[in-house]
Order: structure tokens, then C-alpha cells, then sequence
């Protein structure tokens, strides 16, 4: 899994026996600032994209060739053992709206490069089918985290930020809430020169500038019911700048991204997840500190936890996800939820390029 955040590919080993789901081995491979920058330019209408996307469709195969084969050298496992990769790709555009989402991998050499079947592409027929094509974990989230003692939210705090509401009884829903750490790696990045803001620090730096968080929180999309998806064609610095007065010191307005995160997060919560007594955070964000400190500050009367304390470390939470919609969709079985993402009805799920 590679996420909006572009910070590299996530690979988990994952076993799918008659017992629970398990995670056997973790690797990161990094993406170097040649690539994230590329495929940062290919998130905006700009020249020659046929042939850029083509050539960043090879060059991430081979990225997740190298962390799949350095993941079962590490493991000491048979890549001849292996069922598939699950393989999402790398999302450059996500237009639901329009019919269409783009997640871009040469899925075929991918294939070739290893000796495993790859399953990917598995967006496209949630799409179809009239729904979003996001978020597609909350169906693995309810495989593996749901508990009928307890009502539970899983918050994925990726580059966006996505919940899995989890009843102990009762239908599985969820959504993307808005910007998770897009915005306050990019602004991070702009000011800093640095890829993320570590643990939160430059953000706490600052204040929070009220009239700049009204202002970012009455977008539309934060009003609009689920089902809903989002990704960086609506939030980005561009949308950010447009709400800028221009004279706002750089640490007030990461320290404003920051809040504008934990408003739009508390806000989905309490208004589409009433009765949760736990949440449960996964994704690159569970690791800034001040953040979730300030999540749990605002969700008054529920604890937060992160999904360690369910065994699953936060970082690998996701590509954990897709290596499950791969064992779905070769054993014909539905990998979507419509009360999800909105789709006409449950579909296997992936595109399947045989070894």
C-alpha cells in the first residue's frame, strides 16, 4: 500500500488460515523525492500525462517488487508460497463524480518482476457499480476489529481521513471525514523542508487562527452526507491558499490544519457514530502526538486508543487491508460495503494478473 501521504510502499506478509488473520512480517520501502515529486505533478492536469503516468506505472512496479522481495528475504518465506499480492497502487486522481479513479501500477510487470499473481485495481468496479470506490478497509476493518461487546471506530488517519463505525450489532458504515495529513505535510514541507511535521511539534508551535479554521471547515464537503470520498483534487494547497489572507505566520496555520483535522474528525464522529464507547487509530498520523492528544481531548466520553491494543500496529493497518481484498477477490468473494461507499450492491473486487 502506498497512500496519498506519498511517503513510500507499506508491505505486510499476512496469513489467511482457519484462525483469526495474521500478520507475519512488515517492511517500509521509501520513496525517494525524485518520485514523490512526480507523482505529486501528476496529481494536477498538466502536459504529456500518457506518458508520464506510463513511465510512473513502471517505475512504481519495481518499488513494490523490491519491498514485496525484501519482505519474504526478511521473512525467510517461498515467494512460491505466496497466494498474491494485493496491490492498490498509487492514487493520482479520484473522480467518483466523473466515473473514474486512477490508481496507477503496471500490475502485469509487478507480476512478472516477482513470479506471484498480483490482484489490483480494486476501485474501479465499487465505481461502476455507482458507488465512491472509497474507503474501501471498513469491510477488513469489520472482519478483524469488530466486537459485539463493544461499539468501536476505526480512524484511519492516512492523508486522508477515513472511520469505520463498528455497532455491535447493526449494519458497518463509514467515510472519508476530509484532510488527514495532506494538508499538514504539504504546508510542512513549503515552509519547513521537511516531509511531515515529526510528532507534531511545529504545529504546537502555533496558535490556532479562528476565523482561518471557520473559513476551512464551511467547505461543503464537511456538510455533505455519506455516502462520500475525497483525495487531493479538492484539498490541497491551492484550496488552502484561496482561505489565506496572505499575512498568517506559517506555525498558526499548521497549528490551524491541525485542528481543522481534529474538528472535522470529532464532527463525523459524533454526528454519524452515536453510541461509540472506543476509537481506534491507525494510519501515518497515529504516530504525531499532539494530534492524537487532541483528538481524544475532543471526543469527550470516548476513549481513544490506537489499533496496537488490537494487535495490529497502526502503519500496517492498511496494506493489511489490501493483502485481504486480494484473498477476497481470488476466492470470488464481495470486497465492498454499499452502505459504504454506495454502490448498487456487494462486488468481488481487483483485477487478477496470474503468475
Amino acid at each position: 500500500m502506498s497512500g496519498t501521504s506519498l511517503d513510500g510502499a507499506d508491505a505486510v506478509l499476512a496469513e489467511f488460515n482457519a484462525g483469526p488473520p495474521r500478520l507475519v512480517a512488515t517492511t517500509h520501502e521509501p520513496f525517494d523525492a525524485d518520485l514523490r515529486h512526480r507523482l505529486l505533478a501528476l496529481a494536477e492536469p498538466g502536459p504529456d500525462e500518457l506518458h508520464r503516468a506510463a513511465e510512473l506505472a513502471n517505475a512504481l512496479a519495481m518499488r513494490y517488487a523490491d519491498a514485496t522481495l525484501e519482505l519474504l528475504a526478511g521473512a525467510g518465506a517461498d515467494p512460491k508460497a505466496v497466494a498474491a499480492i494485493g496491490c492498490h497502487g498509487q492514487t493520482v486522481r479520484h473522480r467518483p463524480d466523473l466515473g473514474f479513479t486512477v490508481q496507477l501500477v503496471n500490475a502485469a510487470l509487478l507480476a512478472e518482476t516477482t513470479g506471484i499473481t498480483v490482484v489490483s485495481d480494486f476501485r474501479s468496479r465499487d465505481i461502476a457499480a455507482g458507488g465512491e470506490g472509497a474507503p474501501l478497509v471498513p469491510a477488513f476493518h469489520a472482519a478483524l476489529f469488530r466486537d459485539t461487546r463493544e461499539h468501536r471506530v476505526v480512524l484511519n488517519l492516512g492523508g486522508m481521513a477515513n472511520i469505520t463505525d463498528l455497532p455491535a450489532s447493526g449494519p458497518v458504515t463509514g467515510f472519508d471525514c476530509g484532510p488527514g495529513n495532506t494538508l499538514l505535510d504539504g504546508w510542512c514541507a513549503r515552509h519547513v523542508g521537511k516531509r511531515f511535521d515529526e510528532g507534531g511539534a511545529w504545529a504546537a508551535s502555533g496558535k490556532v487562527l479562528d476565523g482561518l479554521l471557520k473559513r476551512l471547515i464551511a467547505d461543503p464537503y464537511f456538510g455533505r452526507a455519506p455516502p462520500k470520498s475525497t483525495g487531493r483534487e479538492e484539498f490541497n494547497l491551492g484550496w488552502l491558499a484561496a482561505r489565506l489572507h496572505g499575512d498568517e505566520s506559517p506555525a498558526d496555520v499548521q497549528a490551524t490544519l491541525l485542528a481543522l483535522t481534529v474538528r472535522s474528525v470529532g464532527q463525523a464522529i459524533r454526528e454519524r457514530c452515536r453510541g461509540a464507547r472506543a476509537v481506534y487509530v491507525c494510519g501515518g498520523g497515529a504516530r504525531n502526538g499532539v494530534l492524537v492528544r487532541a483528538l481524544a481531548e475532543s471526543l469527550t466520553g470516548i476513549e481513544l486508543r490506537l489499533t496496537d491494543a488490537l494487535g495490529i500496529g497502526a502503519e500496517w493497518v492498511e496494506a493489511f487491508a489490501f493483502a485481504w481484498l486480494a484473498r477476497q477477490s481470488l476466492r470470488g468473494e464481495p470486497g465492498n460495503l454499499p452502505e459504504v461507499t454506495g454502490a448498487r450492491g456487494r462486488r468481488v473486487l481487483g483485477a487478477i494478473y496470474r503468475a
